[in-house]
């Protein structure tokens, strides 16, 4: 597909975009982004990235000028000139270029990056067979120091460590636990075990970004009549679950079936779980056309 970028008003191929090397996200991490899906020529829960992306907007007081209505017509306008059926956007905002930490030193507007690309997690066997988790070491922010909840590009370093650790071990994925010992999320998604037919999950409180595929399942799972409870959770938990699933908009939902070596129910992809992948793979058809 066509590698679109639109920075500040102005489409251009991806290997032709360029930003400032001021930019206060490429300096300090200053920055949010979201990744959303196009599927069937239609963008998956954009609204609902969007709401995110400018409450963190908020939260960091960053001094947006696009608002958002405006900012969802680019997003649309950019897919719509990609012209591919399936796509993976990548919409980024930063505080602005400047050098210095101190805010006052930004001397212009935030930044605003439409990229359109394609990007998979994980192999399409994974889906099938499962996902080996091994427990990290590095565990996530605590929210005094910087709110996990804010998808802000500062916050992903100890994720891209604690993948790394995987990697060496031959995961398929890390599992990072907050700084009290308690199970937070995996590198770029949210964790569900299911017993005895119900589901629980990290409440939002636990050090887990509020992923909009985690809010989706959740839905999809009660409107089947399912039981959902988001508290606190220990590796405990999940090794004495009868399964254990991911969730995230790049790795969609998908099965993990063992975890530090460890089987988790019957050590493959459970009927639950299967289930949910395909109410999920249903519900994708309901995103924001741009045709």
């Amino acid at each position: 597909m066509p590698r679109l970028v639109w920075i500040n008003g102005c489409l251009s191929p991806l290997e032709e975009a360029t930003t400032s090397v001021a930019d206060h996200a490429h300096l300090y991490g200053d920055g949010l982004f979201e990744g959303i899906r196009i599927y069937d020529r239609r963008v998956f829960k954009l609204d609902e990235h969007l709401d995110r992306l400018y409450h963190g907007c908020k939260f960091m007081d960053f001094h947006m000028t696009l608002d958002q209505p405006k900012l969802r017509a680019i997003v649309l306008e950019v897919a719509r000139k990609a012209n591919e059926d399936n796509g993976y956007i990548r919409l980024n905002v930063t505080r602005g270029s400047g050098l210095g930490l101190d805010p006052r030193a930004v001397k212009t507007e935030p930044n605003v990056m439409v990229m359109l690309s394609t990007l998979a997690l994980y192999p399409p066997e994974a889906y099938a067979a499962g996902l080996d988790v091994v427990t990290s070491s590095i565990r996530v922010n605590v929210p005094d120091a910087l709110d996990p909840r804010v998808k802000c590009i500062g916050r992903y370093p100890s994720n891209i460590l604690a993948k790394a650790e995987a990697n060496k071990v031959g995961a398929g994925e890390a599992l990072m636990l907050n700084a009290q010992g308690n199970v937070a999320e995996c590198t770029g998604d949210n964790v569900f075990v299911i017993k005895d037919g119900s589901l629980r999950t990290p409440h939002a409180t636990s050090g887990i970004l509020r992923g909009i595929t985690r809010d989706t399942v959740i839905e999809l799972a009660q409107g089947a009549g399912m039981a959902v409870t988001e508290d606190t959770m220990t590796r405990y938990d999940i090794l004495e679950a009868d399964e254990a699933f991911l969730t995230g908009t790049a790795a969609e939902v998908i099965p993990m079936v063992r975890l530090d070596g460890r089987a988790i129910g019957s050590g493959v992809p459970g009927e639950t779980t299967k289930k949910l992948m395909a109410l999920f793979r249903e519900h994708i058809r309901t995103g924001v056309p741009f045709d």
